[in-house]
């Protein structure tokens, strides 16, 4: 067989954290799952739903964090 594209498949199995959060950030996690309702004609998004995908892209878009990644180490 020849050699494969993809080597292995990266662990996905979710982790649980658990964190305290200020009360303003939750309110206003509340607040921004409200605004994602209105703007969506949906029910309002759990602050638990929003803070993983706002994570990736804030992640995502460190540019230090990427370039640090691309050169195989830590930022």
């Amino acid at each position: 067989m020849s050699a494969l594209k993809i080597s292995a498949l990266e662990d996905d199995t979710p982790v649980k954290v658990t964190l305290d959060l200020p009360a303003g950030v939750h309110r206003d996690l509340v607040d921004y799952g409200k605004a994602i309702s209105a703007a969506n004609g949906g029910k309002a998004v759990e602050p638990g739903k929003l803070i993983p995908e706002m994570l990736r892209r804030f992640m995502a878009s460190d540019r230090g964090f990427v370039r640090g990644r691309k050169r195989g180490g830590p930022a």
